[in-house]
């Protein structure tokens, strides 16, 4: 598909073209969501359409490019990495155009906002598939990864802690809900300026021995600690009143391994609940292995084996900083977020032009 037509079929990254059904050629089309997230390890892409209130998923996408491998040490994206993202989002462009797309937003996160050439390359992403991006806040991103998996804290929880590791960053949301059954609501977010490559870059990933892994979680930890007890749900915790919720490639596969899965199945690992324990075991297995090895595990391979003990000791902090029995699995977040956004906002834009053709209806009468 050549560059003119992918621009066509996704011209902003957050396009309304008509209502629950738009018309083309005289006929009507139905509506399409589409959510990209560009982030310093990953590219995602998930396409959804509208069933009642919920939403069914029709096509996906996942690659990792590794967009910002070196920014640690360079400030800037490497052309390798710019070459590898803008591959992967033409295929996103072409699905996009293929699934005939009605709304859709693409954000982008640490990677680009740090990188000194971050600015310049989303304008050649846009030039080239037709794509525009949104550089999205890290409390945007915490938001959207709330709003993504918060159904899936325990109904009988009084409150928890969302992890989301990323490549870049890792953002923290401290939720409650005021009664058993309630809407979960956000109390506190933060965000912490590394995630699995990062700390990859800093620490080596391939190979980590015990004390190296130790001090890896201690200075995680640290800066967890630093934060304090932002939202004051310290208790909830020390009375196993709450527990963790994890979005991220670190605790899926974890979650992958620990089931010895022969290969990654969303439905087995979306929801799944491990105790702490379980967790570590889990971890040190990881950490003790070579790279090969963990390159061999199938929830994992090659493309993971360097960074995924960084993501463990990330969770060891965690789980260490705020104590609880057991930990939940969300294969979704991001993407999901931004899903619901776009329904939402479809909905409201629906009621307005219903409410137009009221009055319309009204005067011309």
């Amino acid at each position: 598909m050549d560059k003119g037509a992918r621009g066509g079929a996704s011209s902003n990254h957050s396009s309304d073209r008509g209502g629950k059904n738009r018309r083309r050629s005289g006929r009507y089309v139905p509506e399409r969501y589409a959510a990209l997230d560009l982030g310093t390890n990953n590219c995602r892409l998930l396409i959804a359409a509208p069933r009642g209130r919920e939403l069914r998923i029709i096509d996906a996408f996942s690659r990792i490019v590794r967009l910002g491998e070196g920014l640690s040490t360079t400030g800037a994206l490497s052309d390798a990495a710019m070459a590898r993202a803008i591959d992967a989002l033409s295929i996103c462009a072409e699905k996009i155009a293929k699934r005939g797309v009605t709304h859709q937003r693409c954000i982008a996160t640490q990677a680009c906002r740090a990188a000194a050439n971050g600015a310049a390359f989303l304008d050649a992403v846009r030039e080239q598939t037709g794509l525009a991006f949104d550089v999205i806040t890290t409390e945007e991103e915490a938001r959207l990864a709330v709003a993504g998996c918060s159904d899936l804290l325990d109904p009988a929880a009084s409150a928890g802690l969302i992890f989301d590791i990323g490549g870049g960053s890792t953002e923290l949301s401290w939720v409650q809900r005021a009664q058993e059954r309630a809407k979960v609501k956000a109390v506190a977010w933060r965000s912490m300026p590394f995630g699995v490559v990062t700390l990859a870059e800093k620490w080596g990933g391939r190979q980590m021995s015990r004390e190296i892994y130790e001090a890896v979680v201690d200075d995680v930890r640290a800066e967890i600690a630093r934060f304090g007890d932002p939202a004051e749900l310290k208790p909830h915790f020390a009375g196993n009143a709450a527990h963790l919720l994890g979005t991220s490639g670190t605790v899926t596969s974890v979650a992958g391994v620990h089931l010895g899965l022969a290969r990654y199945r969303r439905d087995r690992v979306d929801g799944l609940w491990l105790t702490i324990d379980e967790a570590r075991a889990v971890t040190e297995k990881l950490r003790a292995m070579s790279y090969e090895e963990r390159a061999g595990e199938p929830c994992i391979g090659s493309e993971r084996a360097d960074l995924v003990v960084c993501g463990c000791a990330i969770l060891d902090a965690l789980a260490r900083e705020w104590p609880a029995t057991r930990v939940r699995v969300a294969d979704r977040g991001l993407r999901e977020g931004i899903l619901a956004d776009l329904a939402a906002k479809a909905r409201r834009q629906r009621r307005r032009r219903k409410r137009r053709r009221k009055k319309s209806a009204k005067k011309a009468d």
